[in-house]
């Protein structure tokens, strides 16, 4: 795949035939992926009320697009977290702990009054760069 070739990374996700969006971007070795929350392949989240479950189902969506790609969430470099309450967030650091296997991403955190999906308390997105 060249630098410039973009090809959407989908890995089942009904999205990119919804909205104007993929989940994921692929540009040569580098991932982007959209802001992400705790959802199943139906939009609903997964956990109400619950920011470590629906963080935890944020990574399983990212390692299943990042293995559509061929990587893992060990490649990811970069994420963006945007929360809607301080009191937890330090929970999810275990979270992120269990699925970046040692990675250590850049990272940045925003609180926000609100997220799009209702219930949703945490949304992050993501930038991996492939190995190889």
């Amino acid at each position: 795949m060249t630098e410039s070739t973009r090809e959407v990374i989908a890995a089942g996700a009904p999205w990119p035939e919804r909205y104007t969006y993929g989940p994921a971007l692929r540009v040569g070795n580098t991932i982007y992926i959209s802001g992400t929350t705790g959802t199943d392949d139906a939009g609903n989240i997964t956990a109400p009320g619950d920011i470590v479950e629906q963080t935890r189902q944020i990574f399983r969506k990212f390692e299943r697009l990042l293995n559509a790609a061929g990587g893992s969430c060990a490649d990811i470099v970069q994420t963006t977290d945007y929360i809607t309450t301080t009191e937890r967030y330090k929970e999810t650091a275990a979270v992120r702990r269990e699925f970046l296997r040692g990675a250590q991403p850049t990272a940045t955190g925003v609180i926000v009054a609100g997220l799009l999906r209702q219930h949703a308390l945490i949304e992050i997105n993501a930038v991996a760069v492939l190995r190889g």
